[in-house]
């Protein structure tokens, strides 16, 4: 990248929660002095033991601490960093990744998805849909088991944060405030009694997989689906996610272990939309139930400005202040990134900050100290993103989008300083829409199809420590589809995973936004839940979306296939027809089967192709359902192909830290790695250019970690703002944050899937 290309600041479409918060050595330059924790993938015909006893061999100092065996094959280990190449060159290792770091992510959504219209179906014994005899189990922060409304559900667990049988929730640790992710998820599923559940009646299992502050690594989670599949539970909810958009991650894949075994498992999709791509794992399971959150019925607060009435903003409240519950106009001024010397007149006006430069606590505190009456702070990557306090704060303070902040930023920098523009808060009546956090797929490299099925994860009320509480996120969504999965289980105790899950996407209710054009397939998967019409299906279509993959121009092979199960489950024998959802695109020809008869009880296996005509397309994607027709409902199966290489993020997540000794070490993931890769420093105000931190060229796929030296660092201490250069193949791409070249850890936003 030139010296005028690295002058053009430009920003990646992406929500960058960098949620990465400890990432372990083990990526490239790695140095002797310090210890790398690595997850060890084994080949499927290969010995652990033998593996085990070469590695040990071969490696001077490697430990191997966890040893897996059913939901994923292979070890957590810690390894001299100056070690990590020499595990890949021995026989039976299938690949190697640094364990990261997780983070965690009712009343009226629980009958909204039909949970209450099924209480009086009866399964095949006779007794009603609550989720009796199902066990659940759920891989989070803990659970108050002595809450009133959870104690009778509550029938065991592990905690793998403090090693022992007691995974309660409610307690502080290191000073650190207590969490209640883990509660609240728990009480979606299964609360009975003044909040109820979509499963009142199911059994619940917690595994404490996540901390203090709601972080876990990827060993605690290994272990956590290990023990769950050990203890047999037929649903597993894991409302927690990195922002690593692979399907090969060892988390995916051991999601993928537990559905073999018979589990229907179900994950949060993130909360870093709504960018394409947005999706991380374990929601890039190909296996599991990956949730996205959409709106239940609700009056939604917006943004506007009394100049631009046609202005309507979604926020997010930051969660730890008080209620953004404004009834009159607030003058709207610019405060900069928060710092005392940006906030010289702001008392009894509304603050606009930019995120980043110094941690979000500070910059509230700050406008609180300076007289501010609230606090809009937009994000500094494009997309909204989520934040909390730990310390409650008197001073009302949301978040929106990096493009909404800058909106407003430009109605305040037209008016002059004696005339402030004004900003109103409306109330808009929003149902079955996208909530704007939920993650979007689809998965990098395999191109799948994510979410699968949305659910309501908005202003979801539900139980937490000694009491109630109301919460967003994809957290809240996934429960909803893990409550669903246990009615369906109790009523089908002989369908399998993949079944479950076909029933709950065969039957889910298509999207639509604002305009009323139904959302991509990779924004709300197959739609949202609707459990009355799920418990019903006697139709089942597998899998329930259809990934046709990449079709590049010059190919000679045209022609895309893929192949579905049709189930009858009903007592009478059908005949099926399949048909597009629209004319044909220009360049593309269906062939379809003219119908397929099946007796009841029965399954039979189709081909759905598409063909391409090379001189006739000119677009990138397409997408669109193909309908089966036969059963009680016509069943719409969304499909994705892409036409040639698709635009996925380079640059999946950055971040900088200090290290150990004098220096700084710096992490980032690039899904199809990069041919160059550059980080440039500018002034964070004036945009001035400062120098280059650090460059490489052909960096492999996947996570990228190196160690800078401070003697290396040609550019003083202090803050910048970096743009963080990744080209590959044609396609180049930036990512743009805020790093602080200081001895001191930086501030992490808070990003739970709640």
């Amino acid at each position: 990248m030139g010296a005028e290309a690295r002058r053009k600041i430009t920003t990646v479409c992406l929500a960058a929660w960098i949620v990465i918060t400890c990432w372990a050595a083990g990526g490239q330059n790695a140095e002797a002095e310090e210890e790398a924790a690595l997850i060890v993938a084994v080949e499927e015909n290969a010995s652990l033991a033998e593996v085990r006893q070469n590695m040990e061999k071969e490696i001077p100092g490697l430990t191997v601490k966890t040893t897996y065996e059913k939901g994923f094959r292979g070890f957590a280990v810690e390894i001299p960093g100056n070690q990590t190449g020499g595990l890949n060159k021995i026989e039976g290792i299938e690949r190697t990744d640094p364990a990261v770091a997780y983070e965690t992510e009712i009343n009226d959504s629980v009958p909204f998805i039909g949970a209450e219209a099924v209480r009086g179906a009866l399964e095949e014994r006779g007794a009603r849909l609550t989720g009796k005899g199902i066990k659940v189990g759920i891989i989070d922060t803990g659970i108050d088991y002595n809450h009133p409304d959870l104690h009778n559900n509550y029938k065991g667990g592990y905690d793998f944060v403090d090693q022992d049988r007691d995974p309660v929730e409610g307690k502080s640790s290191n000073g650190e405030e207590p969490t209640v992710h883990g509660t609240h998820v728990a009480g979606i599923i299964a609360a009975n009694g003044s909040v109820r559940g979509v499963a009142p009646e199911a059994d619940l299992y917690m595994y404490r997989a996540l901390g203090p502050g709601g972080q876990g690594s990827t060993e605690q989670i290994l272990a956590a689906v290990e023990k769950a599949i050990e203890d047999e539970v037929d649903v597993l909810n894991l409302s927690l996610g990195s922002p690593i958009n692979g399907p090969d991650w060892p988390t995916s894949k051991a999601l993928d272990k537990a559905a073999e075994a018979g589990i229907v498992a179900v994950t949060s999709s993130g909360n870093s939309g709504p960018s394409m791509w947005s999706v991380g794992s374990p929601g890039t399971s190909n296996k599991a139930i990956s949730v996205g959150a959409s709106i239940p019925p609700l009056r939604m607060p917006k943004l506007t400005l009394f100049e631009q009435p046609e202005l309507s903003i979604d926020l997010q409240p930051v969660q730890g202040t008080a209620p953004w519950e404004f009834k009159r106009d607030l003058p709207l001024v610019d405060g900069g990134l928060g710092l005392k010397e940006d906030l010289q007149n702001v008392r009894g006006k509304a603050v606009l900050i930019e995120r980043g430069g110094i941690p979000l606590v500070r910059k509230i505190v700050n406008a609180r100290k300076s007289g501010a009456d609230a606090v809009i702070i937009y994000n500094n990557v494009a997309g909204g993103f989520l934040a909390k306090t730990n310390e409650v704060q008197p001073l009302p303070a949301i978040t929106i989008a990096k493009e909404e902040g800058e909106k407003l930023k430009e109605a305040v920098q037209a008016n002059n300083e004696d005339y402030a523009p004004v900003l109103r808060t409306i109330l808009e009546e929003e149902t079955d829409h996208m909530a704007f956090f939920s993650s979007r797929g689809p998965v990098t490299q395999s191109w799948a199809i994510k979410p699968d099925i949305v659910a309501p994860g908005v202003d979801i009320d539900s139980t937490v420590p000694q009491g109630y509480l109301s919460l967003n996120g994809t957290s809240m969504a996934a429960p909803h589809i893990a409550g669903a999965a246990a009615l369906l289980k109790q009523a089908h105790p002989e369908w399998e995973p993949e079944q479950v899950k076909a029933a709950l996407m065969n039957t889910a209710v298509t999207l639509t936004d604002e305009e009323g054009s139904a959302y991509p397939p990779f924004v709300q998967g197959a739609g949202r839940v609707d459990l009355a019409r799920a418990v019903k299906a006697d139709t089942l279509i597998q899998p329930g979306t259809l990934s046709f993959g990449v079709w590049s121009l010059g190919k000679t092979e045209t022609a895309h296939e893929q192949k579905i199960l049709v189930e009858n489950h009903s007592n009478q024998t059908r005949t099926y027809s399949f048909q597009v959802d629209r004319e044909p695109f220009l360049g593309v020809r269906w062939q379809l089967p003219a119908s397929v008869t099946i007796p009841p009880g029965e399954t039979k296996e189709v081909t759905i192709q598409v063909d391409i005509d090379a001189g006739a397309v000119d677009y990138d994607h397409l997408h669109g359902t193909v309908q089966v027709r036969g059963g009680r409902e016509p069943v719409e199966v969304p499909y994705l192909l892409f036409i040639n290489e698709p635009g996925y993020p380079r640059i999946g997540a950055f971040e900088l830290q200090p290290s150990s000794g004098s220096g700084f070490q710096y992490e980032a993931y690039m899904p199809g790695g990069a041919e160059e890769f550059q980080i440039a420093l500018y002034d964070p105000d004036t945009f001035a250019y400062e120098g280059i931190l650090d460059q490489e060229e052909n960096v492999e796929s996947g996570l990228f970690k190196k160690k800078l030296k401070k003697e290396d660092i040609d550019v003083p201490e202090g803050l910048y703002r970096a743009v963080v250069y990744a080209k590959s193949g044609n396609k180049e791409e930036t990512l743009e944050t805020f790093v602080q070249l200081e001895r001191k850890t930086l501030n992490r936003s808070p990003t739970p899937r709640s």
